[in-house]
């Protein structure tokens, strides 16, 4: 297999983690060029790559780093300045949108499902460090603001595991459904802070569709929890920013409900 067919097959994973990480499709993807650019332009960099996820996402990170490292001291206001009160503001605002260590490490090793280890490789950190991060995050989950969810989840054992695991988190649940019908009608009674959903629905109708209409009344944070990513991961659409495929790790819910109600409360750099 070619270097080229390797590093096709793991980009639309890259692109999920890019968009978890940043909160932006748009932002998610410029991350994700501007690694392959770099690749292009180091022969080294460009070797390391045939040695599969690790390397790449490796890659992805010091591209990552240094552009939000860059962003961090753009930002800072300069001495002297007249208008340094609304650059500090500005700049806080703009970090506040940055998603922590401790969350990226959560993210490779949950979404991405990458060892402790390798996670480690990738955010150029001791293992140990890694796992004190995650710690951290899930300390952080813990202590996160309640909202309301609607699961929109046909098979009947996967939305109550859903729902439970909603619920140990501290949030209430609004409704479940397992028709696009029936989540027409939840979000007419009660508006979400939060849709985990399925695509394929117990009539054929479709998840997608579902959430399409309740993203024409508000804007909320969507986790779309499917079986077939596939259908979701081929770059001819807008992509959701959260996506975890079935059958999924717990763990793997709760970072993404983290996740998706961190940039609900912080705006993302566009």
């Amino acid at each position: 297999m070619s270097l080229g067919t390797q590093v096709a097959a793991q980009l639309p994973y890259l692109r999920r983690y890019a968009r978890a990480l940043t909160g932006s499709q748009q932002t998610g993807d410029a991350f994700v060029r501007a690694t392959l650019e770099a690749a292009l332009a180091d022969a080294e960099l460009q070797r390391s790559l045939a040695d599969g996820r690790v390397p790449l996402y490796r890659a992805f990170n010091k591209v990552w780093s240094s552009a939000f490292l860059d962003l961090a001291e753009a930002d800072q206001p300069e001495a002297g300045s007249g208008t340094g009160g609304d650059l500090e503001l500005a700049a806080r605002q703009r970090l506040a949108a940055i998603t922590p260590l401790n969350r990226q490490a959560l993210l490779l090793t949950t979404l991405e499902d990458f060892a402790v280890e390798d996670a480690a490789r990738i955010m150029d950190l001791a293992p140990a460090e890694v796992d004190r991060l995650i710690q951290q995050a899930i300390a952080e989950i813990e202590r996160e603001a309640a909202t309301t969810v609607l699961i929109i989840e046909d098979e009947p054992l996967i939305s109550m595991q859903l729902e439970d695991l909603v619920r140990s988190l501290g949030h209430d649940i609004c409704g479940t459904a397992a028709t696009r019908t029936q989540a027409q009608q939840v979000v007419a009674e009660h508006r979400p802070g939060l849709v985990l959903a399925d695509i394929q629905l117990a009539d054929g109708s479709s998840g997608l569709d579902a959430v399409d209409d309740i993203l024409a009344i508000e804007t909320v944070p969507v986790i779309f929890i499917t079986a077939y990513p596939e259908r979701l991961l081929t770059g001819n659409r807008p992509e959701p920013t959260y996506l975890i495929t079935k059958p999924f790790q717990e763990s793997t819910v709760r970072a993404a409900i983290s996740q998706a109600l961190f940039f609900n409360s912080s705006r993302a750099i566009g």
